[in-house]
């Protein structure tokens, strides 16, 4: 082999050589496009899967919160009477049931599309509750009645339910003549019984127990 012929073979090498280098190279960046694609693809899916599981969780929660019912009230007719009325604007009350404690003596109360508490229900045996247990004349402040009502409630056309024990704001003033008046002043939640199985026991069981509390037995 002359001289010439090994100069172009060498340099038929090193175009070859080079040629394996730039397919090298190739693949490298084919596989590297291939894995920032995929990397890409995973990421996307990956934050579309986690915006979806947030927006689960959000739904979840607002309907949970939609489900939760808090009632409040306003006295009416000089507190004769407290007008019911949930806290949330997306809750519609169809029915309730007022109980009180068995101190009381006075029987549950269900209302239908008024939802209200009055003071005529309960009075004369809260009077009477009140002077067995050696209770002032004349409040000093707001008493507290605990009450239990069991509402049946709309949220979006859904029916829902409600067992919670309230307490009952009220005043209480002698009146020369006409005896004492009982004035309602407002609403606050206490605790939610749990529904269900059982929930006809615990709820009077909660309600007598917050009474008894509040209105301790007197001691002779």
């Amino acid at each position: 082999m002359n001289e010439a012929d090994s100069a172009s073979e060498k340099r038929a090498e090193e175009a070859a050589a080079i040629r394996r280098r730039w397919i090298t190279l190739g693949e490298v960046l084919a596989v590297l496009a291939v894995a920032i694609s995929a990397l890409t693809l995973w990421l996307n899916w990956s934050q579309r899967r986690g915006e979806a599981v947030e927006k689960a969780a959000q739904s979840t929660r607002e309907t949970a919160r939609a489900a939760t019912l808090v009632l409040g009230a306003a006295p009416e007719d000089r507190g004769a009477r407290l007008a019911i009325r949930p806290v949330s604007p997306s809750q519609s009350v169809q029915s309730q049931t007022i109980r009180f404690p068995a101190a009381i003596g006075a029987d549950p109360v269900e209302t239908t599309g008024e939802p209200r508490i009055e003071a005529r229900w309960f009075d004369a045996g809260l009077k009477k509750a009140r002077n067995r247990a050696g209770l002032q004349d004349d409040s000093r402040g707001d008493e507290r009645l605990p009450v239990l009502i069991e509402t049946r409630f709309l949220v979006d056309g859904e029916a829902h339910d409600d067992i919670a024990v309230y307490d009952i704001g009220y005043t209480i003033r002698g009146q020369m003549l006409s005896g004492h008046q009982v004035t309602l002043r407002g609403l606050s939640l206490v605790k939610r019984i749990k529904g269900g199985a059982g929930a006809d026991k615990a709820g009077p069981a909660a309600l007598d127990a917050r009474w008894n509390r509040l209105v301790p037995a007197k001691r002779d």
